[in-house]
């Protein structure tokens, strides 16, 4: 069985450059592919590669992949003083002293306080040394998900293959009525006739020919056999591997179609409400394979 489920949790975790990573990815119903990336901060080149990882692997649904890091990916390795911006500030206050005609010269804890004379210079980890273990763990990740997907897909394809064995129970029980249905019809006909033109004569050959009309009004075997088609179709694509939920999702609107024209065709109660019985069936695997891939 490959039906697959669009939604799913996974994750890993890994360790590089003395930095602990770890990944989530959670996937939820979603009509189309929608990924979501949060890279840790100097990671953002990584991210194109990581959606067309997660595009290899997803086909429909929103697919939200977070990164996270902790540890030494970003180590102190000095401070850098700048020379000629303190000399710019130590200028600066020397002529406002002067313009002030105060005594106060500027001193080094002065210059000091001022942003960016003393800064920390940061080794960071580069994004294309990390590529391997991040995609590694993110495979990891989805294969994580895929696996919490599938399970949860084989349920879906198990209440789907009980809930088309009614289906075609139902299916299977109108067919079988339609005969004495239109019998019992004929049967009427000839009676109301029998009844509207006592004592006269009336042409045999005007009474099939009503017959006949009654009976090409009431024939539903091509929606039959289109329903069983259909039918067919839909289990097959329960065994694809690949995403079918779309493909089930139009399969849907031909049954649901092919019902109607059904139920218009025969105006009896027993088929009428044989009929909603379908509809309603129709509608609980419409909303099952809304959750499929």
């Amino acid at each position: 069985m490959t039906v697959r489920s669009m939604t799913g949790f996974g994750r890993a975790e890994t360790e590089y450059a003395g930095t602990r990573w770890w990944t989530e990815i959670r996937c939820i119903n979603n009509r189309f592919l929608d990924v979501k990336i949060k890279l840790p901060r100097g990671c953002q080149t990584l991210e194109e590669r990581l959606r067309k990882q997660v595009g290899q692997v997803f086909q429909r649904g929103r697919i939200d992949l977070t990164i996270s890091s902790i540890g030494e990916e970003h180590i102190d390795t000095g401070v850098r003083v700048n020379i000629e911006l303190a000399r710019q500030y130590r200028d600066a206050l020397r002529q406002l002293a002067e313009s002030l005609n105060t005594p106060e010269q500027p001193t080094l804890a002065q210059l000091c306080s001022f942003p960016d004379i003393l800064t920390r210079e940061q080794s960071v980890v580069d994004p294309e040394t990390l590529w391997p273990p991040i995609s590694a763990m993110v495979s990891q990740a989805m294969a994580d998900c895929e696996a919490m997907r599938a399970q949860e897909g084989a349920a879906l394809a198990a209440d789907l293959h009980t809930r088309l064995t009614h289906f075609v129970q139902v299916i299977d029980g109108v067919d079988a009525a339609i005969p004495s249905l239109l019998l019992h019809r004929q049967e009427q006909l000839r009676q109301r006739l029998d009844k509207l033109l006592a004592g006269t004569q009336f042409d045999p050959m005007r009474l099939a020919q009503e017959v006949a009309v009654l009976a090409d009004k009431s024939d539903v075997t091509e929606e039959i056999v289109r329903l069983r088609s259909h039918l067919s179709q839909f289990t097959a694509f329960l065994s694809e591997d690949a995403a079918v939920g779309r493909k089930l999702d139009f399969l849907i609107q031909e049954l649901l179609r092919e019902v109607n024209t059904l139920a218009s065709k025969i105006a009896d109660a027993v088929i009428a409400q044989q009929t909603v019985e379908l509809k309603s069936e129709l509608e609980k695997i419409r909303e099952q394979i809304q959750n499929i891939e």
